[in-house]
C-alpha cells in the first residue's frame, strides 16, 4: 500500500487487494496465530459500532495482541474538550496500531498525518470504510469464485453509505457493472458517479425496485437508510421503509445471486430472506474476522 495505515480504499492497488484477500483466506484456515505477541492495538470508536468493533478486538486477540481504548467518546477527555489530535498524539504513547471510527469524514486521514503509528479507519462519517470493502470483496470473491466482470446492484441509502462508495472504488480494478437503486432524496452523489465515468465503470439509475434488476445480478448489495446522517426527520420517515427485498422477489435470480448487508439491518431485508440459501450477510460479517487479521498483519508489515 501507499502508506502504513490504511485510511481509504484508493491505496489499494489491484496487487494489495488480491494480497490481502489471499491473506484472509488463510486466516479463515487458521485463525489463531500469535502475530502480534508484545503488541498492543488501540480501538478508539467515537460512533457506535458492533460487528466493526467486535471483530477488530477479535481479530487482535486471535493473533496474541492486546486491546486498549473506548466504544463510547462520552467516557473519555474529548467529553472535556480534547481535542482529536491531542486524543490521537495521547494513545499514540501507548499503543502499536490505532484502529478509529469517527463521525466526521477526513478524521482517519487526519490522524495519519499527525502519529507515526499506523491508523486503521473504522469508518469516518459517510466518507470511507475499507476493512468492510475488503471484506466485501473476499465474501464477493469467496461466492462468485471470481471479482472481474461482476454486476452488482446496491439498494437503498447510497448517498450517505460509505460501504458503497467504498466498494465501487475497490471494484473499480475488476470490470463491474453496478445498478444503484434509490430514491430522489438517498441517489448516488455525483462524486462517486463521476468515479465510474472517469474509470469507463458501467453503471444504471432506478427509482424502482425491480425484481427484472434483481434478475441481472450477481450481488444484491442492501444497505440501510441510516437515521443519524439525516437531519430533517421527516425526510428519514419519508424514505425509511421505500425498499424491502421479501423472498419471492428472488424466485428467478441467478443460483449464483448473493445477498450482502454491511449490517445492521433494520426493515430492508424481511426474515423470510433468511432461510435462502442465497442470503450471506451473517457470513459475510463472520469473514470481517478473517479480513481485519489480514489488514492488521498488512498494516504492521507482518509477512505471513
Amino acid at each position: 500500500m501507499k502508506s502504513n495505515s490504511l485510511v481509504s480504499i484508493d491505496q489499494c492497488t489491484e496487487e494489495d487487494i488480491i494480497r490481502i484477500l489471499d491473506n484472509a483466506a488463510l486466516f479463515e484456515a487458521n485463525p489463531n496465530r500469535k502475530l502480534l505477541e508484545g503488541k498492543v492495538a488501540a480501538t478508539l470508536f467515537f460512533e457506535p459500532s458492533t460487528r466493526t468493533r467486535l471483530s477488530f478486538e477479535t481479530a487482535i486477540n486471535r493473533l496474541g495482541g492486546r486491546v486498549i481504548g473506548f466504544q463510547d467518546a462520552a467516557t473519555t477527555s474529548s467529553s472535556k474538550g480534547e481535542t482529536l489530535k491531542d486524543t490521537i498524539l495521547m494513545v499514540s504513547n501507548y499503543a502499536d496500531l490505532i484502529i478509529m471510527r469517527h463521525y466526521l469524514e477526513g478524521a482517519a486521514r487526519y490522524a495519519a498525518e499527525i502519529t507515526d503509528v499506523p491508523i486503521v479507519n473504522a469508518g469516518d462519517g459517510a466518507n470511507q470504510h475499507p476493512s468492510q470493502t475488503l471484506l466485501d470483496l473476499y465474501s464477493i470473491r469467496k461466492t462468485q469464485g471470481k471479482l472481474n466482470d461482476l454486476t452488482i446492484t446496491m439498494v437503498g441509502d447510497l448517498k450517505y453509505g460509505r460501504t458503497v462508495h467504498s466498494l465501487i472504488v475497490g471494484m473499480s480494478h475488476f470490470n463491474p457493472t453496478f445498478h444503484f437503486i434509490a430514491p430522489d432524496e438517498l441517489k448516488m452523489p455525483e462524486e462517486q458517479k463521476n468515479f465510474c465515468d472517469e474509470h469507463g465503470i458501467k453503471y444504471y439509475e432506478h427509482s424502482v425496485f425491480a425484481e427484472e434488476v434483481i434478475n441481472e445480478s450477481d450481488i444484491l448489495y442492501m444497505t440501510r437508510v441510516q437515521r443519524e446522517r439525516f437531519t430533517d426527520m421527516e425526510e428519514y420517515e419519508r424514505v425509511k421503509n421505500v425498499y424491502i427485498l421479501r423472498n419471492n422477489m428472488l424466485d428467478n435470480s441467478r443460483d449464483n445471486l448473493r445477498i450482502l448487508h454491511p449490517l445492521p439491518r433494520v426493515n430492508e431485508i424481511a426474515y423470510d430472506v433468511d432461510d435462502n440459501p442465497k442470503a450471506y450477510f451473517i457470513q459475510q460479517a463472520r469473514n470481517g474476522l478473517f479480513t481485519r487479521e489480514a489488514i492488521i498483519c498488512e498494516v504492521l508489515g507482518i509477512t505471513l
